[in-house]
């Protein structure tokens, strides 16, 4: 019998599709696949660095603006389910999956490349700290980072200018945040296998996936991306240059919520802040033009998402993807001060 203040693990709740993997299994949403885990992956989901992305924005800063607001560990599950899917009994493969994401730092690729911030090689540090975990399941770090890297053949791995695992729950899971129209994903993972780790398919899916990586090409160059990476880039610059010789560092180990936490607290900082969180539009973004940058501006560098391919009959669909507006780089100021800025060159002063 049961007493009253006895511990109860947590059963699976009908109609829920946590994160924690409970009764050993993961219910992806989007795909609708039902993927039995290892139990190496159960033991990963309860480890720090698996569970921070889950306090990680898988878009960036601009799930501050829009509904797309699921996490790095949503995806992860999503690759991890794809995998399962289509290699189930690679151990190795289906870790890769779910670790591979796990070097981002908070809000994900908004912050890359400030003060040497790179998910990648911090990624290979968090998982080999994670061999312990990995050893105790037979798995080695090692053959998992050759798996992320593409270094070992599995259908992970990346093949440039091609459609990979991680690509496909990319453009599918932010068309399902965004309400895009797109036939069932199930149904379109019922017409996908993987060559050599590139997504394979019909000309009629093949043309659904053209679609849904043009959208999201357009997404990434919108001016509703380009303000929110501004903004907080110019934001985190300003503490990285005020914390001292490990903000950088403290910086990359923080979840979503921390950074926003540190910035509302900075003095040069906390300002900002409030007003972006209270009301992004009070930025402008401004095609970069010849000549200095307007007062308050943030440079943003031009947006380069992967404009990846699925293979039909062996070859990548001949599509070519548009190049839509802000293809170019930009610079993001506060409204008043774009405003305040004469508009002389109307080449270089386009104000948005």
């Amino acid at each position: 019998m049961t007493g009253a203040h006895d511990d109860v693990t947590p059963r699976p709740v009908p109609g829920v599709a946590d994160t924690v993997g409970l009764g050993g299994v993961h219910v992806d949403p989007v795909w609708r696949t039902r993927t039995a885990l290892r139990p190496v992956e159960a033991a990963l989901l309860r480890t720090w660095p698996v569970r921070r992305l889950g306090l990680v924005a898988h878009a960036g800063a601009v799930a501050t603006v829009t509904t797309q607001t699921y996490s790095r560990l949503e995806h992860s599950l999503g690759v991890l389910g794809l995998v399962a899917h289509l290699a189930a009994d690679d151990a190795t493969t289906r870790v890769a999956a779910l670790l591979h994401d796990v070097g981002h730092a908070p809000l994900s690729h908004t912050l890359e490349g400030i003060g040497g911030i790179d998910h990648h090689r911090t990624g290979a540090r968090r998982v080999r700290g994670l061999g312990a975990v990995l050893a105790d399941h037979g798995l080695d770090a090692e053959a998992v980072l050759a798996t992320v890297a593409g270094e070992r053949p599995s259908v992970l791995a990346p093949r440039p200018g091609l459609m990979t695992l991680d690509h496909l729950d990319s453009y599918v899971r932010s068309a399902h945040a965004h309400g895009r129209a797109m036939p069932a994903p199930a149904d379109l993972l019922g017409d996908l296998t993987v060559d050599d780790g590139a997504v394979r398919t019909s000309a009629a899916t093949a043309s659904v996936l053209d679609g849904l990586v043009e959208a999201e090409v357009a997404y990434h160059r919108s001016e509703l991306n380009v303000l929110a990476v501004g903004v907080v880039r110019h934001l985190v610059r300003r503490w990285v240059g005020d914390g001292g010789a490990d903000a950088v560092a403290r910086v990359g180990a923080m979840t979503d919520a921390e950074l926003v936490a540190a910035l509302l607290a900075h003095p040069r900082t906390a300002d900002d802040t409030r007003r972006f969180l209270a009301d992004p539009l009070a930025w402008r973004v401004v095609p970069a033009g010849p000549g200095a940058p307007p007062d308050g501006a943030e440079p943003v560098p031009a947006v380069r998402p992967y404009l990846t391919r699925a293979l039909v009959t062996g070859q990548p669909t001949p599509r070519a993807v548009p190049a839509p507006a802000l293809g170019h780089d930009h610079w993001v100021v506060p409204e008043g001060e774009a405003r305040a800025q004469p508009r002389t060159d109307p080449a270089a002063h386009v104000w948005v």
